[in-house]
């Protein structure tokens, strides 16, 4: 699921955070801050589970309830055309089309290089209607594909149903067996896999939520994490700025942008170490896609 960013009349307010800080030796209390990746970022590592984990209990767990809500209702309309293939779209809503479709196709490129994609286990967390898990299911990977919206869930096996049950195409009958559709939160995903992909999800939460979850999902991934974010620059911090001066009907969720800086730093915190970077840039479409490899 993913959000424009020059499109976003959000409301933004500032963000109070309540969060355990180290004190001394394994002393625990609380602190507020209006800067959410300060907030993380004062988190002791000594606060840590042993299973080297942030706390899933971070603030703003609300978020998720407006996501799945708007994604189960005007959102997932709007977005399954954005995603799908009708000229029912306006001008704004093609570039958006488009710009996704470069971040899949980036990540594609990148799999399909490395060459050892065929029965690799994938999760994809956050699978939309499937842009990404369909073309990974032709490639012959094992996907896990979870939304925290049944209606983009419903639309993604709607979709694999239709291009992989043709009963005379052989090479697509093994691809349904090779998926498994799932409606759940993103921390609630459980498994191992060798690659976990979360593209444009982060956009809806704000840094120190977007630690916790990221943290999560490298718990799960033995080998890479791949993740894609609306990154915090002066120019697209403006460009939002600028949408908030015309709210119209509710559109959107929030949306969140993130320094790859941070991101970084919460990867290397989880063990992994950044390989590939790039960035997808159209009119109204803005992605950071960042392929990190545990260390």
């Amino acid at each position: 699921m993913s959000e424009a960013i020059a499109l976003l009349p959000t409301r933004t307010r500032p963000i109070r955070t309540k969060i355990l800080v180290a004190r001394g030796q394994g002393q625990l209390s609380d602190t507020s801050n209006t800067s959410a990746f300060d907030s993380f970022s004062t988190l002791s590592f000594s606060t840590m589970t042993a299973s080297n984990r942030l706390p899933s209990n971070l603030p703003n767990s609300d978020e998720q309830t407006i996501v799945r809500d708007y994604f189960n209702a005007t959102g997932f309309d709007r977005w399954r055309r954005i995603y799908g293939t009708t000229d029912e779209v306006n001008r704004v809503q093609l570039d958006i089309r488009m710009g996704h479709q470069q971040t899949v196709d980036s990540l594609l490129a990148w799999l399909d290089a490395d060459g050892n994609l065929a029965g690799m286990k994938i999760c994809d967390a956050g699978c939309g209607v499937g842009s990404l898990t369909l073309p990974l299911l032709e490639r012959g990977a094992r996907v896990s594909a979870s939304d925290i919206s049944e209606k983009m869930v419903g639309e993604a096996r709607d979709r694999a149903q239709a291009q992989f049950s043709n009963p005379n195409a052989a090479s697509n009958r093994p691809a349904l067996g090779n998926v498994d559709f799932s409606v759940q939160d993103l921390e609630a995903i459980t498994g191992r896999y060798h690659t976990v992909i979360c593209l444009d999800v982060l956009i809806h939460y704000p840094t120190e939520k977007a630690a916790s979850m990221i943290a999560h999902l490298a718990s799960l991934s033995e080998e890479r994490l791949i993740l894609s974010f609306a990154p915090k620059t002066v120019l697209l911090s403006l460009l939002k700025k600028v949408g908030e001066f015309f709210p119209g009907p509710s559109k959107t969720t929030r949306a969140y942008q993130h320094k790859e800086s941070d991101i970084i730093q919460i990867l290397e915190f989880c063990g992994f170490e950044a390989k590939r970077k790039i960035l997808t840039s159209t009119s109204f479409y803005y992605s950071k896609m960042i392929e990190a490899v545990r260390r």
